[in-house]
């Protein structure tokens, strides 16, 4: 029939299916005309519409990064949950010592479900457009990681930001009342936690999906879940200990009893974990080049984060206070 147009049967082959091949057909397309979808370069003759090309560019696939580095880029996960579990064992009952009560405590808690629902999708879609020379996501990450660092101070030392603001200057042991600007500072701190905490874990996700194969993303989610359940135990175990106070005392003030030095303690430490977290996703995805002088092994990531760790650890230890015999004793430590 001479208006009956003839159809091309095209193989495209999915290496990801079980099926050897499948079929697509193309209609209206002479059959001489056969697509190569295999090779990115051929190119096809000239079509009836003047279209010398009709073969798609068809990017190349992703690289397929080792378990280990899949491991070290998930380690964010931990952090943020650590950083979450701390949120929910200690915050509520500190905001309660400066004189908050228990129905406003419950609506500062939506300060969460608020910033998740309009921050992550904001983050979500700028970090798909970001085109910093970082990648997409890591600058999140970072600038969230920052963010993180600051609601910290402001939640964990709010007590004593408030007593140099002018709240009242009764020792926290003995003073019942309500700390206005303590607990303003609290709030700030609170919703800024949150935001931080919306930031760094969206772009997280994005990025694990960006680094992980079609055949890896079963084993890249599972290591993901797996150190959410590590940052889980290991925050909220940190939250139920009550003993921060004793083992900093240096925290302690006229203005933060034991109850707001526990919480800057597991709170400092939240921090460290959030710093160190990104610090080997980072040196491990972007250590392919020292990788590539070992063979192709992981040696220098694990080097180089090693060094970052205890560079950290080292300056963290020296910008501690000098204390002496009778700082301790004056904070509940006793020498014979």
């Amino acid at each position: 029939m001479a208006g009956k147009t003839d159809s091309v049967t095209i193989r495209v082959p999915y290496r990801n299916l079980k099926e050897a091949e499948r079929e697509v057909e193309m209609v209206g397309v002479e059959p001489n005309h056969r697509i190569e979808l295999n090779s990115p370069s051929s190119s096809s003759p000239g079509v009836p519409n003047g279209n010398s090309d009709l073969s798609p560019q068809i990017p190349p696939r992703s690289k397929q990064y080792s378990l280990i580095y899949l491991v070290l880029s998930c380690t964010i996960a931990a952090g943020v949950q650590f950083g979450w579990a701390l949120q929910l064992s200690l915050l509520t009952p500190y905001i309660q010592t400066l004189g908050i009560g228990h129905a406003f405590s419950s609506f500062i808690w939506l300060c969460g479900p608020i910033t998740g629902l309009v921050v992550q999708p904001c983050v979500g879609i700028w970090s798909d457009k970001c085109t910093s020379k970082y990648g997409r996501r890591r600058p999140f990450i970072l600038a969230g990681s920052l963010l993180i660092s600051v609601s910290v101070i402001l939640i964990g030392f709010s007590a004593d930001i408030g007593y140099r603001l002018g709240d009242t200057k009764e020792h926290c042991s003995t003073f019942k009342g309500t700390r206005t600007k303590a607990a303003f500072i609290f709030i700030i701190g609170f919703w800024l936690l949150d935001l931080a905490n919306n930031t760094v874990q969206g772009p997280a996700r994005a990025l694990l999906a960006d680094l992980a194969g079609p055949d890896q993303r079963n084993t890249a989610n599972a290591v993901f879940c797996s150190w959410m359940a590590v940052g889980n135990i290991l925050g909220f175990s940190s939250g139920a200990s009550g003993k921060w106070h004793e083992w900093f005392p240096f925290l302690l003030s006229r203005a933060c009893c034991e109850a707001c030095g526990n919480l800057k303690a597991a709170f400092l430490i939240a921090v460290v974990s959030y710093y160190t977290s990104p610090n080997m996703m980072i040196v491990s995805l972007g250590a392919g080049p020292w990788d590539a002088l070992f063979g192709g092994g992981n040696i220098p990531a694990f080097v180089l984060a090693s060094f970052a760790a205890l560079a950290a650890g080292v300056i963290a230890i020296r910008r501690l206070p000098n204390l002496s015999s009778s700082s301790f004793t004056s904070s509940g430590f006793h020498f014979g």
